[in-house]
């Protein structure tokens, strides 16, 4: 048994390695690098959280396709169920977690639609593939087989043979503006390291403190 199983607090001294940093955007660039070159792929993958009018919530996986001083931008068929979601109510949950890293970070706020150039953008950069796809698929209803998908794949296929293909007028982009983001460390015993970021708006000031693991 070494000394620190007979000693927890011993831990503290073995892994002197905390969070330290006053800007929460600044220590996710540098959590995320970190995890872009140790993650085996997606470190991008992030589960988000929203809830309908009754408050019954929903959790799925998306890829955080970009972020700034603004918010955290992930984009989806806005017919889907996390679409009507937030239409309904827009706030939502989202954690980033690296295995990797032995490391997390979430944040929550409220969401607000990217801009309609934003959305072209970032559609016009996608595989032809996964455009054509984005009018194929009727996101989060009843399908009767994969047979009807590769049809309705096919059809659209055919339809955009030539040409630009649009973005579909239900497909856009979401900006999660968070006024909570907590980045977590993990720790021998349990005793994990907490770094809090709150504020009350967007414009406001972050102020940051330590909670218990």
């Amino acid at each position: 048994m070494s000394n620190v199983d007979r000693d927890p607090a011993l831990a503290f001294e073995e892994d002197a390695t905390i969070i330290s940093g006053q800007d929460p955007l600044a220590l996710f660039d540098e959590w995320l690098a970190l995890a872009h070159e140790q993650e085996i792929n997606d470190a991008n993958a992030m589960a988000i959280a929203t809830a309908d009018a009754a408050g019954l919530p929903n959790v799925r996986m998306v890829l955080l396709k970009g972020y700034d001083r603004e918010g955290f931008v992930f984009y989806t068929n806005t017919e889907s169920q996390k679409g009507r979601e937030l239409s309904e109510n827009a706030q939502a949950a989202a954690v980033l977690h690296w295995k990797s890293l032995r490391r997390q970070v979430r944040f929550r706020g409220k969401v607000v639609p990217v801009s309609e150039d934003e959305a072209d953008a970032y559609f016009n950069s996608r595989a032809r593939a996964s455009r054509i796809g984005a009018w194929a698929s009727q996101q989060s209803r009843p399908l009767q087989n994969r047979l009807a998908l590769k049809k309705a794949v096919l059809a659209e296929t055919a339809r955009f043979a030539v040409g630009a293909i649009p973005r579909p007028p239900y497909w856009h982009g979401y900006r999660l503006v968070p006024s909570y983001m907590e980045f977590w460390m993990d720790k021998p015993f349990r005793l994990h390291d907490r770094q809090v970021f709150q504020r009350n708006g967007p414009d406001d000031p972050w102020t940051m403190e330590k909670f218990f693991p």
